[in-house]
């Protein structure tokens, strides 16, 4: 008489399971990628709930308290924690609200871009042929062109706004996330599930919707973090170039622009915004970096 083996259990399986770290806890493992998770999670409260933690309306002047120091140092207020500008405008509020266009620009510039780099990626590296040419010269052709100067060139040809600066940060970088995408489809393309897929009649859409898109997202998510900061960078300087926002419109570029002609006096004006800009870039870089070691299989052997 033969006996059937027990099939196994939750507890059998669960310790197996168990052995991989999750992304949030690989990611706060790592000291600098927590500090700068948290730093991150400031900003964008910041950004969600900038007229509660706002002191004043930004665009308020009063000229009879113009260019005030910050409050620790001699003739500043409490009233205007970091001082105000050449308006006399408080620049704590300011620098706050300036957080709402930052990472709407990135997140609406990445989200774009990644999108269409996505669509193109995927296109590319699973039909081959005179797709993958045509897309893959088209790439070609913007990488030749620096892309603040395309940016720079789009702005200028089609006029600013925060909606075409989205639009144009976001053309304008879709290309990385292609080139990442094509190079993983095509080791992806031969494996046999695909083969297996396509051997029981499955369309191509399918395919490349349900079975090559989950196994690209890791290094999608490593790009768009990058490409965030990348976005509010250049955001920046279109704004600091007065090709980005509207002026009434409070941008840290626009800030930096401001308080250009007030370094050797009031140099509050250009300081403070220049550190939150390179604060918010540092952070999501970091976090992109971390995102990328917890992608790689690699990272799990230290």
């Amino acid at each position: 008489m033969t006996t059937t083996a027990p099939a196994p259990t939750t507890a059998d399986v669960a310790p197996a399971v168990a052995k991989q770290p999750s992304v949030w806890r690989s990611l706060l493992r790592n000291r600098l990628a927590a500090v700068a998770l948290v730093l991150l999670a400031v900003i964008v409260v910041c950004a969600l709930f900038a007229p509660l933690i706002a002191p004043a309306d930004p665009n308020a002047q009063n000229l009879l308290g113009r260019l005030q120091p910050p409050a620790w140092q001699s003739g500043g207020s409490t009233a205007h924690l970091l001082g105000t500008d050449q308006l006399g405008r408080d620049l704590l509020s300011r620098v706050v609200y300036g957080t709402r266009v930052s990472l709407l620009v990135g997140a609406g510039a990445a989200l774009l871009a990644g999108v269409i780099g996505t669509t193109a990626g995927l296109a590319t590296g699973y039909l081959g042929g005179w797709t993958d040419r045509v897309v893959m010269r088209v790439a070609d052709v913007q990488l030749a062109f620096p892309a603040i100067l395309l940016a720079l060139a789009v702005v200028g040809f089609v006029g600013s706004g925060l909606g075409y600066v989205i639009l144009v940060l976001g053309i304008t970088g879709w290309v990385s996330y292609a080139r990442v995408v094509r190079s993983e489809v095509l080791s992806l393309r031969t494996r046999d599930f695909i083969t297996e897929a396509r051997a029981i009649g499955v369309d191509d859409l399918t395919i490349m919707r349900r079975h090559l898109l989950p196994n690209v997202m890791a290094p999608l998510a490593t790009i768009g973090t990058l490409h965030i900061a990348a976005a509010i960078v250049a955001e920046a300087s279109l704004s600091y170039l007065g090709l980005g926002v509207p002026k009434e419109t409070v941008t840290w570029g626009g800030m930096l622009a401001d308080g250009q002609l007030y370094l050797g006096t009031s140099w509050w004006i250009a300081v403070f915004p220049g550190v939150a800009l390179m604060l918010t870039s540092l952070a999501i870089n970091i976090l992109g970096d971390a995102l990328r070691d917890v992608a790689d299989p690699k990272a799990y052997r230290r």
